[in-house]
């Protein structure tokens, strides 16, 4: 097995070497080695020898499994003054911000005829970082407010009964073992049996707030606050908005009414409890408890995002590159596969469609250009390029133009990649594929998507007539909209075959 530092480059990591946070985690296998935890997202062949190309996730957790990886950052939990990475929550943010992106895809899939100039209305507000981005903590904030109001009002108690020595005068109920300890106490009546102090074993009821209820809102308030906060951290710029002001009351909220369950004793359950009566059927604790697991899911998706987020960044470059063919002057979608979304993401994966994702047709150039996304059959060349999204270019008028193929790269790294070596490094790759003589395909052209880190950037290399242009952008600000930029440059480029 090969374990690739970039999907261009024929590099192995040596044997004794772990995977590190610049590397990309891709591995090419031939299916008989044992690779570890991993999803293969190409199945190509090279004659008859059969090549996959493998990406493994980033650890959810510190892990003994292979493929070593080590120096990774954990997805970060809880507040920000913990013990954490900082890159970690720059990760987290940037993850938050590519999954939203995403996101707006199945919103835009209300009315398919309208898809993508509905996505692209709503990736033009994602440039704009003072309106931040919808989230489950968002609706909560403008649903839940009232509601805790409301428990706020009328916090469920129960009467625990216990036995306490009591003054005589005050005695209201005995039970059974009280009883017994009277009989045992000397003397003849029950003030003798008092004694000097006058007082008996008695039963006593006390308020008591510390319920499955009360445990269940409690654990909810400090979930919600968490998730508030961290949402706030992600959208500094966006403090005029309605949104922000809107989770940043309802942190403040939280925080107090977690500050008087505490003052109550109440304790904090458990995510594996079992629902009782008044979490079922009372209205105010029901609706807490559906915001707490709402919550919980989120958590637990977030760590599966987390593991596979280069899986999530290459359905946001293909929707970034639908967008912006989309954009062109003289293209026109002529055609768009059946998309399918899912209600949570399968190995970062969000949506399922035909192949070719989408067609446009550019009349002024005479040129077709298919958007390719995981082929189930790459071909020769996309296979030993390792680019599991390309684009096709053919000319439906001249049969004897043959269609040729501008291979994407998508590596995923926690590290910045250097975008001036992997543009030289990725048109040396596609200079030697263009010597490959194969009538079913060509492959002119490269094309490198990476994360910016919120330093947008565009680096390009020539190689004997391979133009390669690498990309470095992000999934919100001003960093989104540099990128879109970038990409609608790269296509008015030469790629089809026209100055």
């Amino acid at each position: 097995m090969l374990r690739l530092q970039r999907p261009w480059s024929d590099a192995s990591l040596p044997d004794a070497e772990s995977f590190g946070r610049s590397h990309c985690l891709l591995s090419e296998s031939d299916g008989v080695e044992s690779a570890g935890e991993h999803v293969v997202i190409m199945r190509g062949k090279i004659g008859e020898r059969r090549r996959d190309l493998l990406q493994h996730p980033y650890p959810k957790r510190h892990s003994s499994k292979a493929p070593t990886r080590e120096g990774f950052p954990l997805r970060p939990r809880g507040k920000a003054g913990e013990e954490a990475d900082p890159d970690a929550f720059a990760a987290l943010a940037r993850m938050n911000e590519v999954t939203a992106r995403v996101q707006e895809l199945g919103e835009a899939l209300d009315d398919p005829s309208t898809l993508w100039r509905h996505l692209a209305a709503a990736w033009d507000r994602a440039e704009r970082e003072e309106d931040p981005r919808m989230a489950e903590i968002v609706r909560q904030a403008r649903e839940m407010s009232p509601v805790l109001k409301q428990f706020r009002e009328r916090i469920r108690r129960v009467l625990r009964r216990n036995r306490e020595l009591t003054p005589l005068d005050r005695v209201q109920e005995m039970d059974r073992g009280s009883m017994q300890w009277l009989s045992r106490q000397p003397g003849r009546s029950t003030a003798e049996r008092a004694g000097a102090a006058q007082r008996i074993l008695a039963v006593v009821r006390h308020e008591n707030f510390d319920t499955l209820e009360n445990r269940v809102t409690h654990a909810y308030l400090r979930l919600a606050g968490d998730v508030g906060r961290e949402w706030i951290r992600e959208h500094p710029k966006a403090q005029g908005s309605s949104r922000y002001q809107a989770v940043l009351s309802y942190v403040k909220l939280c925080k107090s009414l977690a500050a008087e369950l505490v003052q109550l004793g109440v304790g904090i359950s458990s995510a594996d409890m079992t629902p009782n009566y008044v979490l079922l059927e009372d209205r105010v604790y029901r609706e807490i408890r559906e915001a707490w697991e709402a919550l919980l899911r989120r958590e637990k998706a977030l760590d599966e995002l987390w593991a596979w987020q280069a899986q999530t960044w290459t359905d946001f470059t293909v929707l970034a590159m639908v967008l912006a063919l989309g954009e062109m002057d003289g293209a026109q979608l002529v055609a768009q596969a059946p998309i399918q979304f899912r209600d949570e993401a399968a190995n970062g994966i969000w949506f399922e469609q035909e192949r070719p994702i989408a067609v446009f047709w550019v009349k002024s150039l005479g040129r077709v250009v298919e958007v390719m996304a995981r082929p189930e059959v790459p071909g020769t060349l996309l296979t030993h390029a390792r680019a599991h999204v390309a684009l096709r270019i053919s000319n439906p008028f001249d049969a004897t133009a043959f269609p040729h193929r501008v291979a994407v790269w998508t590596p995923h790294a926690m590290d910045r990649l250097d975008l001036e070596t992997a543009a030289e490094e990725a048109g040396l790759r596609v200079s030697q594929l263009m010597k490959v003589s194969n009538q079913q395909e060509r492959i002119r052209h490269g094309l490198i998507l990476t994360p910016g880190h919120h330093q947008p950037q565009a680096a390009q290399a020539d190689r004997n007539g391979a133009f390669v242009q690498a990309i470095a952008f992000d999934a919100a600000g001003p960093s989104l909209n540099a990128g879109r930029n970038f990409i609608r440059a790269f296509l008015q480029r030469d790629i089809w075959g026209a100055t």
